[in-house]
């Protein structure tokens, strides 16, 4: 099939870092929304462990907010996207509808995080990425 623009096919390997950098404001934003929000997250009971002191939530911003930053950066790239996957399924699906108010962004936002992190984990980091060959 012909492509209506030709020209710009050199331009193919811009398209995983537009998406990892997508994945890291995604979860940056979340990572800030969570932390600017602490007192309630810290008020808020959940499921297994009860209500997270302070030290918890700032160790889960942390946590978030590194892997934002790698996948912005590109530095190792596929753990990171590893790491974003897990933490979008853990906001997008296994998160309860009573405390999904902790959490800036819909469901379906956090599950299209999760797919743009698969796709840097078979893809790559895209230009101006450093991974290591898995």
């Amino acid at each position: 099939m012909l492509n209506p623009f030709p020209e710009i096919l050199f331009l193919g390997h811009l398209a995983p870092t537009l998406l990892r950098i997508a994945a890291a404001f995604c979860l940056g934003y979340s990572a800030y929304y969570i932390l600017k929000n602490r007192r309630v997250a810290m008020q808020t009971e959940l499921p297994i462990i009860g209500k997270p002191g302070l030290a918890l939530v700032w160790i889960a911003t942390s946590i978030t907010m590194l892997t934002a930053f790698a996948l912005f950066f590109g530095y190792g790239t596929q753990g990171a996207a590893i790491l974003g996957g897990a933490i979008a399924l853990k906001y997008g699906l296994f998160l309860p509808n009573r405390i999904q108010h902790l959490v800036p962004l819909s469901r379906g936002t956090y599950v299209l995080v999760f797919v743009i992190c698969l796709s840097l984990l078979v893809t790559g980091g895209g230009a101006f990425a450093m991974d290591l060959p898995l």
